[in-house]
Formats: C-alpha cells, structure tokens, sequence
C-alpha cells in the first residue's frame, strides 16, 4: 500500500491523521490528509461486481465531503491493479431483462464520473494488471502512475461487449484513433505503451510506485485546494471546445471570480512574504 509523507496543517478541532473506514470489497484509510483507497478483491484481481461499484461510489462521494482529505490515491491489493467485470456478475448480468441491465450500467457510469468528477486530485498507482473497466479507473483519475511490468487491456470486443461506459474518459485519455485500435483489436499492450498514448503519465520500477506517488502527493499539497478544484472544472470547460468568444468570457470570468477569493489572497500574501501558504505542510518559509 503506498506510503504518504506529506502532513498538511490542522486544528486541534479536526479529525485524527489517520483513520479507515469499513467496507466489504474496498479498503479505505485516510492518512495525513491522503484518502487510500484500495480496491480489495484479490482473489478475483479486483475486479467489479455491483458491490464494489456501489462501495466504490459511497467511498468517493465521502472522501469528496471530508474537508480534511486533499487528495485520492486509487490502487489495487494483490497481484493487480483491476482485471475490470467479475465473470460471476457478467454470468448473472447476463440473465437480466434490459430494464436491469440497464440499472446495471447506470451504476458503473455514474461511479466513474463521480471518480472523474471528484473536486480533489486523484492518482491511480498501476501495478499489474489493468484491463476492461480497470483502464477506465485509470483514465479517470488526474494522474496515472504505473510499474514498469504492468499490462493493459480494453478487452470487452473479446467477450463479444463494447467499453461504452468508460469510454468517454478513455477516449479523452489517448483519442479516437489510438481507441479504434484497441477497442477493435482488445489486445494486450504493456506499460511502455500506455505511456506512449497517453493513458499513464510516469512509468517507475515496481519498487519505486509508492516513492512517485509520495513525491506528486507532495507536490498537490503545496497547491491550493480550492484552486485545484477550480483548475478541474475549467479544464472540463474548456476542453474541445473552439476558443470563441463564449470561451474568452468565460475563462475571464473564472479568473476574476478566482483573484477574489480568500485562497488567493492568501496564496499572494505569501508568495510576497516568501512564506509558505497556511494550506500547505510544514508551513514557514519557503
């Protein structure tokens, strides 16, 4: 499990430094300010059922309102990261009328946009493997950092099944073209190739996965919360979109609305006063 040295500033008034929190298919501890959480079905290789989509959804949704969590490191116990849809529920889902097929995928939908949407920053920690709905996992997070020795798969065309739900974020993540091939093909590619189109942003040795994540956790930490989450939802309003004029109005819009706020002015106060900012570790000078 990956290690977390960051330690951001608190009150006497806020909640232990560390902490878990119960569930059946996930584990779920927040350290120092970082929410863990770890998709826990070895057995299987992590992979979904309707109980971990559902758990996986309430754990985010609760890590999004604790104001005492600054980011979401997403990982995988045992072997692999997630080896995507149990074929146990695939078996079951399979006997289903539309209506709960349907209720089905809805679930599996809105728990990755509530990953992609989440205000705070993300990581994925890949190790193993990650295929089907576990590249998804992995394209909806902010950032992805994978082993060297891990393998990727979008290998639903195999089982006769299309990556529909994952793939808005999958096709932001690499593109339509790269997604035509390895939609349509479903073959196994490794990490050197994840890295090349996009899906992961470092590659590191097995042995040093929780060391990149600490050093980016470190480095989310000295960075304004509100200002990270103002920083998503403008990627995600200006992404695709041509720069007209709507867009020009409203990129000075959010900046204005931005420089007001309480965040910034202490961000400036102590970007002059060669200090760091109080949302920061072991705040002092900088």
């Amino acid at each position: 499990m990956a290690t977390t040295k960051p330690k951001a500033k608190r009150s006497s008034a806020t909640k232990p430094a560390r902490r878990t929190m119960k569930y059946t298919s996930l584990e779920l501890e927040v350290r120092n300010g970082v929410g863990l959480l770890v998709l826990a079905r070895p057995e299987v290789h992590n992979a979904f059922d309707e109980t971990l989509i559902a758990e996986t959804t309430r754990a985010l949704v609760a890590l999004e309102r604790d104001d005492d969590v600054r980011a979401v490191v997403l990982l995988g116990a045992g072997p692999s990261f997630c080896a995507g849809a149990d074929l146990n529920w695939m078996k079951r889902m399979a006997g289903y009328g539309h209506a709960e097929n349907l209720a089905d995928a809805m679930a599996l939908a809105h728990m990755l946009r509530t990953l992609y949407r989440m205000p705070k920053p993300t990581i994925a920690r890949v190790h193993g493997a990650a295929f089907g709905g576990g590249v998804g996992l992995v394209a909806c997070c902010d950032i992805a950092i994978a082993s060297q020795q891990a393998t990727f798969a979008l290998s639903e065309a195999r089982l006769g099944l299309i990556p529909a739900t994952i793939s808005p974020y999958v096709v932001e993540a690499i593109g339509g073209r790269m997604a035509r091939r390895y939609f349509l093909t479903a073959e196994r590619f490794e990490a050197a190739e994840a890295y090349r189109i996009g899906l992961v942003h470092d590659l590191v040795l097995p042995g040093e996965l929780d060391n990149r994540v600490n050093e980016l956790l470190g480095a989310l930490f000295l960075a304004g919360p509100q200002a990270q989450a103002e920083s998503k939802a403008l990627i995600r309003a200006v992404a695709h979109r041509p720069i007209d004029d709507g867009v020009i109005a409203d990129t000075a819009a959010r900046i204005a609305k931005v420089r007001a706020s309480p965040e910034a002015k202490e961000g400036v106060a102590a970007f002059l006063g060669k200090r760091r900012a109080v949302w920061a570790p072991d705040g002092g000078a900088t």
